[in-house]
């Protein structure tokens, strides 16, 4: 390109060299910077669409690795959780089954945490689902992990107390019952021996002579001992704690006041035939948590598998309770 431009000069017949003005140069110079900055941006736009620069081949890989790296802590997390509910199973089915503790709700165990503004500091960030979702699932795990804790605080005071339950808890048969015969009725729906219609039969009723001897089946405290012509008669409730009581009803003598610590195989009365009672016997009761359940499941030391299963074969033989 030359550096000079000429223009002819037709009266002089020569060429004359043009000088451009500053305002020329200057359109001139900025016409040439627009046209390269243009043609740069569609360069870089063009060139960009197609390949990667150094700084998002960077950030790409990092984000590959953050994902990796996420994808393996929910593996991680997904494992903690099942060891988790491992614990919480065997600590419902096992250990709080063994020392008679009711089971933690559901709702507890699986309970919230918080709101959604718990979360809307996370909002907004590069992938914030994701920070959010890994959030409330550890938020999650914590709660769980914390309500485990407790429980298992609650088992080891049970555990420490286990001699003492073991003592409390109904074990024997309320009388001498060795050759099994004294069954009357069993717990359950029986013929009411008054009114003749089918009644919740609360406890287990055992034939006796009048006199007989009848045992505290569990270490506990006298809470009642009421003398009464009518219902159960004259009885006994012995409080045994851990949420266990026991009735002995329609006995002839109280040989017990009430405040009075008794032990197990310790005589509490004697078998009589008062309040609503058909014939001389004893209705034995067992309740948790002030709810009737049966008997028969406490007499394991006494029975053994095969006298176990006579008992509740005998029982189950009547169709009419004696009370």
């Amino acid at each position: 390109m030359p550096k000079s431009k000429y223009k002819f000069n037709h009266e002089t017949l020569s060429f004359i060299k043009v000088r451009a003005s500053f305002k020329q140069k200057f359109l001139r110079g900025l016409t040439y910077l627009m046209s390269t900055i243009v043609i740069t941006i569609v360069y870089y736009s063009i060139y960009s669409s197609f390949f990667d620069t150094p700084q998002e081949r960077g950030l790409k890989r990092e984000r590959d690795e953050l994902l990796l790296q996420f994808e393996m802590l929910n593996g991680k997390y997904s494992q903690v959780e099942a060891v988790l509910k491992d614990i919480q199973q065997r600590d419902e089915n096992i250990y709080r089954t063994i020392f008679e503790a009711e089971p933690i709700p559901l709702s507890i165990r699986s309970a919230g945490i918080g709101g959604a503004e718990r979360y809307s500091e996370l909002e907004g960030l590069s992938n914030s689902e994701i920070v959010i979702e890994a959030t409330k699932k550890l938020d999650k795990l914590a709660k769980e992990v914390y309500v485990q804790t407790k429980s298992f605080d609650e088992i080891v005071v049970l555990a420490k107390n286990k001699e003492e339950m073991t003592k409390s808890i109904p074990a024997i048969q309320p009388i001498s019952n060795k050759d099994l015969t004294r069954v009357a009725s069993p717990f359950g729906v029986r013929i009411h021996p008054y009114y003749k219609v089918l009644k919740m039969h609360t406890g287990m009723d055992f034939t006796a002579p009048t006199g007989t001897e009848v045992y505290a089946t569990g270490d506990g405290v006298v809470v009642d001992a009421d003398r009464s012509k009518r219902g159960y008669g004259n009885l006994i409730i012995v409080d045994h704690g851990f949420g266990y009581k026991t009735l002995y009803a329609h006995l002839s003598q109280i040989l017990v006041g009430v405040g009075r610590k008794v032990k197990r195989g310790e005589v509490i009365g004697l078998v009589g035939n008062t309040g609503m009672s058909l014939a001389p016997h004893l209705h034995y009761e067992v309740r948790k948590q002030d709810d009737p359940i049966n008997p028969v499941n406490f007499y394991f030391n006494d029975l053994t598998p095969e006298q176990y299963e006579k008992i509740i074969i005998l029982a189950a033989n009547s169709g009419q309770s004696l009370d």
